[in-house]
């Protein structure tokens, strides 16, 4: 099975686990996943940065990829 991801992961690593997890975070409005700062930012401090719940993505992504 997948392995369930975490918030603390960097966006890069989320996005190596499967690309279509950009679509899930820039859905959720963050749209600056291919700027070099963002990979090395981990899903909790893209969160912040945008006011959105870490949670509630962490959740969803796992959700996504059946986790």
């Amino acid at each position: 099975p997948m392995a369930k991801v975490t918030k603390d992961m960097t966006i890069g690593e989320l996005l190596q686990v499967d690309n279509n997890i950009a679509g899930i975070l820039m859905r959720a409005g963050m749209h600056c996943l291919g700027c070099p700062s963002a990979q090395a930012e981990s899903l909790e401090e893209a969160a912040m940065v945008h006011g959105l719940d870490a949670d509630v993505l962490e959740a969803q992504i796992n959700d996504y990829l059946g986790a």
